[in-house]
């Protein structure tokens, strides 16, 4: 499939997507995990697009990018809350089980991190760098992800460390000068 570029060239959208996937490869992002509870029951995902939107407001709000065919979205959309815990450099073996890329101990995700429960029932991980507790205010599918906002509620900070970052296709260090 093609299409007409705004300077009249044909572009190839399967090209474009690969030329995405590669440039997008290069932006280092934080690495989180988005967990939910409630009466839908308990998920979580890792994922690197989370952002704050505004400290402004009534509420802080964030987003979350989760994608459509992930088993943590319908529990997010129905639990309407979620709990966004930015990962510390040492905890790439949380985000592999979060990802499905390692197996979870005993089946379950959460057997891999110690957790307690935010104010809107989502799990926090204990041990993240920073964990942002949201109500989730909006929703909306935009091809194959769900951008979900959040009004935070709460936020849990470690005394310190350093983010887990993921760019170039695998996990990064931060160097500080």
């Amino acid at each position: 499939m093609v299409r007409r570029q705004g300077d009249g060239q044909l572009m190839d959208r399967d090209a474009l997507r690969r030329d995405f996937i590669e440039g997008m490869s290069r932006a280092a992002a934080s690495v989180s995990v988005v967990t939910t509870d409630g009466p839908a029951g308990r998920a979580g995902v890792t994922v690197s697009a989370m952002t704050s939107i505004s400290a402004d407001g009534e509420r802080p709000t964030m987003l979350a990018c989760l994608n459509a065919s992930s088993a943590s979205l319908p529990l997010v959309l129905e639990n309407k809350c979620f709990c966004i815990n930015v990962l510390r450099i040492d905890q790439n073996d949380v985000s592999d089980v979060f990802s499905s890329r390692a197996p979870a101990p005993d089946g379950d995700k959460f057997n891999a991190v110690r957790i307690e429960a935010m104010p809107s029932g989502a799990p926090r991980l204990v041990d993240a760098l920073v964990s942002f507790d949201c109500l989730l205010i909006s929703a909306e599918k935009i091809g194959t992800h769900h951008i979900c906002i959040g009004a935070v509620d709460k936020v849990v900070t470690a005394p310190e460390g350093t983010p887990l970052l993921y760019g170039m296709r695998s996990y990064l260090r931060a160097e500080k000068h």
